[in-house]
């Protein structure tokens, strides 16, 4: 393995995550049902949110954008729930999440070993407190935002499958992925 993919996964290590992987794209699992779900608002985010569809993006075009990078590292944060109801709980383990994940962006830039490189995350991009989409209005920080691993349709529950990593961590938990692809 590439000795810079290894300082990195390291790196992501090292930030307290519960699983990291490699994975090359070609064994990215792409499944458009995935859009389908987003397309029938399962999570509440759909035309509502420049990085969720279909603002985001076709299923097509983004699985074609994927695949034009040769790998990826795929990083897991297990949280503990006081219950399977624990919506505070929840939002705050995915807000902890993607300050992770903002940590690897971070490093990613300032280090400059990945030049190009494509941040993929759990739920909706948050970077802004509001997304301007609500106020019709032109996406505030391009350059910031950050797309859902699901809003490109792959299947995280497979994809964790393929990298050994567990998607169900016990009762009374929720599991938040990111994807790195570089």
């Amino acid at each position: 393995m590439n000795p810079e993919i290894m300082d990195l996964i390291s790196f992501i290590k090292g930030l307290g995550v519960d699983h990291c992987a490699p994975i090359d794209t070609q064994d990215i699992p792409f499944n458009v049902d995935f859009r389908k779900q987003c397309e029938q608002n399962v999570c509440g985010n759909y035309k509502k949110n420049w990085m969720c569809p279909p603002a985001v993006g076709d299923f097509g075009e983004l699985r074609e954008k994927a695949l034009h990078y040769q790998q990826g590292i795929v990083f897991q944060k297990v949280f503990q729930l006081e219950d399977s109801f624990d919506f505070e709980g929840m939002q705050a383990g995915m807000a902890e999440h993607t300050k992770l994940l903002q940590a690897v962006i971070t490093q990613l830039r300032e280090v400059g070993l990945f030049k190009d490189f494509l941040p993929l995350n759990v739920g909706p991009c948050t970077v802004c407190e509001r997304c301007s989409m609500l106020d019709d209005e032109e996406c505030r920080s391009p350059d910031a935002a950050i797309a859902s691993i699901e809003s490109y349709g792959i299947d995280v529950t497979t994809l964790l499958k393929g990298c050994g990593i567990p998607y169900n961590n016990g009762k009374n938990t929720m599991s938040c992925v990111s994807l790195i692809l570089i």
